[in-house]
């Protein structure tokens, strides 16, 4: 008695890409709602005419690395040299690294404390 060979059908599984495309829409429909809604009773402050000013003691460090603290130039050793926390507002165009570098020789100048301050928005 001779067995018939076993032959595989030529059909593609397209319900195994249709469960797999299900739980892709279940687990985007239960991530979507995990944040909950703001309030809608809720109006956020609208601070489109503030003027956006860097704090009074703050660091300024302009794009090229020059360091300004309170209209004059100086440099990272003598405005860490003061201890305590030290605010940096650096420009947008500041590479990363001139930060960095920024940090720590502020650092080891004595600062304890380093604050990064940024524009931020609100969607």
């Amino acid at each position: 008695m001779q067995r018939k060979p076993f032959r595989r059908s030529s059909r593609e599984p397209t319900i195994t890409l249709i469960n797999v495309v299900f739980l892709m829409l279940i687990f985007f429909l239960v991530a979507g709602t995990l944040a909950p809604a703001r309030d809608p009773r809720l109006t956020l402050v609208n601070a489109r005419d503030l003027v956006a000013a860097p704090p009074p003691d703050g660091l300024l460090v302009l794009a090229d690395g020059t360091l300004l603290q309170r209209g004059r130039a100086v440099t990272a050793a003598e405005a860490g040299a003061a201890g305590g926390t030290v605010r940096i507002v650096p420009d947008r165009a500041l590479p990363a690294e001139g930060l960095i570098a920024l940090g720590l020789a502020l650092k080891e100048a004595g600062a304890s404390d380093i604050v990064i301050v940024a524009e931020r928005s609100l969607p």
